[in-house]
């Protein structure tokens, strides 16, 4: 066999050594009582870049970590309570709007106390917000993880946390249009709002339609796996449609696709199929990646007081606009830290925020640094905090 062919199935052995390494790190987690996606994320982090280098990002590994994040996603959606989802609705979009501006507010001032303060509409000025946008992306991936094997998953404050993180997603999506607007290399807002509107619009006529077809299989096929194979399918569907036609982050797409099936006779049956392969493959991978992503190599004194300076502001600033929120909300103060550390979780979001000011000329390629710290410190302290705040404050 020549060297070239060698080299190509390189990916195997990559990922052999994700899987094994995030298993055991995840046994050793569980064991120090700490949630499994913790160890996993350190399992990346040690055979990554950063510390070992013996595995290294390639396009092959973040396809299966995007697989990945789309499984989680639609498996949170699965074990949508709706009762609850309508409960808390009105209560989400408060949480998310207030986890919107107070990252934003406060990320705009801590770059710009570094770098220099700029009148409003300078470039200066809309390089703050654009580090402050950073901050205000939520991704709760390894939140609904956690979640999930806290058993807490389809609780309200679980329930809450998904669907604010949702919101969030969309009001980022905006913020950031509008923000590359002013540098001159982004579409419209509203055009960017109209679309955002349309999907949802398009999701329920659809998901109506969908969820009629479902139920009709299901009264045939009952408990067989042409079924989860079908979700599947509408699942990946509409995670390409909604990035691909209107702007909105496939985890969206993925994540509404479950709700439209959550009121299935075999949801639960959907749900132990799906989580079988997501369990297995392709969340261990999502999880290790965020570990293989960090690298130190660009950075300076400078740059790290910085990047600490971002991660702490990146964490206190969910936790405090998205607690804060939920006391307003009639939340316990208990369940209010709950929220507010369930929303302080950042992944990829975050990652494709970065890529397109990276793009767009906002910032250096030094600061993804930053970012990738601040989404594996959120990674590893949400789970664990989570798991603290519900020993202490039991709730559903």
């Amino acid at each position: 066999m020549e060297v070239t062919d060698l080299e190509s199935l390189r990916f195997l052995l990559d990922i052999a050594l994700i899987l094994l390494t995030a298993k055991v790190f995840g046994i050793i987690a569980r064991k120090l009582h700490a949630p499994e996606v913790v160890g996993e994320i350190v399992a990346g982090l040690l055979i990554g870049p950063a510390v070992l280098g013996i595995v290294d990002q390639s396009d092959f590994i973040n396809k299966m970590a995007e697989i990945g994040v789309i499984m989680l996603m639609f498996e949170a959606g699965l074990s949508t309570d709706m009762k609850k989802l309508k409960q808390t609705g009105l209560k989400a979009t408060v949480i998310a709007c207030a986890g919107v501006f107070v990252p934003l507010a406060m990320g705009a001032v801590l770059f710009m106390s570094f770098y220099g303060f700029g009148p409003i509409g300078s470039d200066q000025f809309i390089k703050g917000l654009f580090v402050g946008t950073l901050m205000a992306a939520t991704s709760v991936s390894i939140t609904v993880a956690a979640l999930k094997e806290l058993g807490k998953l389809s609780g309200t404050v679980g329930t809450t946390i998904v669907s604010a993180a949702i919101i969030d997603d969309v009001i980022v999506i905006v913020v950031l249009t509008f923000v590359l607007s002013a540098k001159g290399s982004g579409a419209s807002v509203w055009v960017t709002m109209l679309k955002a509107v349309m999907f949802f619009a398009i999701a329920i006529i659809t998901g109506f339609i969908v969820y009629k077809g479902f139920k009709w299989l299901d009264a045939r096929y009952e408990h067989t796996r042409r079924i989860p194979i079908a979700a599947l399918v509408y699942c990946i569907g509409m995670s390409y449609v909604a990035e691909r036609y209107f702007g909105i982050a496939d985890i969206t797409g993925a994540y509404v696709a479950g709700v439209v099936l959550c009121n299935l006779h075999d949801v639960k049956y959907v749900e132990r199929k799906v989580d079988v392969s997501s369990y297995m493959v392709f969340a261990p991978i999502f999880f290790a990646g965020i570990g293989l992503k960090v690298s130190f190599e660009s950075m300076n004194p400078t740059l790290m007081l910085f990047s600490i300076s971002f991660v702490a502001v990146a964490l206190l600033s969910k936790i405090i606009g998205c607690g804060t929120a939920s006391k307003l909300c009639k939340f316990k103060w208990g369940d209010s830290l709950k929220v507010g550390v369930g929303m302080m979780t950042r992944g990829e979001v975050a990652l494709i925020t970065a890529q397109k000011g990276l793009a767009a000329g906002l910032i250096s390629s030094d600061y993804f640094t930053a970012v990738i710290l601040m989404i594996l410190v959120s990674s590893i302290a949400a789970p664990i905090l989570l798991k603290i705040l519900y020993k202490k404050h039991p709730s559903d």
